[in-house]
């Protein structure tokens, strides 16, 4: 029996995500803004069910094996790394070093990362932070913030560690958490962090009432793999007019 072969046009410019076995919120809302014809790959990565500095900083061991895990005949524009705290934890320049180990991209990213260029973007250089988890899982990311001159004067959490409940927060209490935060001090933005928080339907509604830009952890990391393919996501917010 004889056959031909013919391209497959969707490896050509694929999207690449390592997605947190927890999560339960990223890989939606980045099919969700993503244009119809990019193709999205995704792995996940283990994850603890509790988020600590410790259970962040274990990811590092996985990120080749989640990596390797991709189509290796696809040709990712770009590849991203779903975890904000845990970018922040690991550091950037290392999860891309991970994921470089087992998969090829010229563009590695993460929420982090991300959000560092959507703040350049938007001339956003002090955020009111909302996070869901504890304080200490946060300390990473302001200072990660901080050395790139980004500041984070405002600050606020859920003090949630257990990420099947960051899912769940209801979309009123991440609105009126991140509009209290943006009205305690002078910021150019208010940024909700965590790929597991369900803030794409609330960031309008938050941008309208602050008068500020609001960004989100997906939202960013969306907005940033979409341009690395040559085309546009559809975030929401100021950002998406970027």
């Amino acid at each position: 029996m004889t056959y031909r072969y013919t391209s497959v046009p969707d490896l050509d410019a694929a999207l690449g995500m390592i997605v947190l076995q927890a999560d339960e919120t990223l890989e939606g809302d980045m099919r969700a803004i993503l244009p119809t014809d990019v193709m999205l790959y995704v792995s996940r990565i283990q994850s603890g069910n509790n988020v600590t500095p410790d259970s962040l900083a274990a990811m590092e061991n996985h990120l080749a094996t989640s990596a390797g895990l991709l189509p290796k005949a696809a040709r990712f524009a770009s590849i991203g790394y779903g975890c904000t705290s845990g970018a922040a934890e690991i550091g950037s320049d290392r999860v891309a070093d991970c994921i470089r180990h087992a998969a090829s991209s010229p563009h590695v990213t993460n929420p982090l990362a991300a959000l560092i260029k959507a703040c350049d973007a938007l001339g956003a250089t002090r955020l009111a932070l909302l996070s869901p988890y504890v304080a200490e899982v946060s300390a990473k990311l302001r200072t990660a913030l901080d050395d790139v001159g980004i500041a984070t004067p405002v600050f606020g959490s859920f003090d949630e560690a257990e990420e099947a409940k960051v899912v769940r927060i209801d979309a009123q209490s991440i609105t009126d958490a991140a509009l209290d935060l943006a009205r305690q001090g002078k910021v150019d933005a208010v940024f909700l962090s965590c790929t597991n928080l369900r803030t794409l339907d609330v960031i309008d509604k938050i941008e309208t009432a602050a008068g500020i830009p609001c960004l989100s952890s997906n939202q960013v990391l969306g907005w940033d793999m979409a341009r690395a393919a040559g085309t546009k996501a559809n975030v929401p917010g100021r950002l998406g007019k970027i």
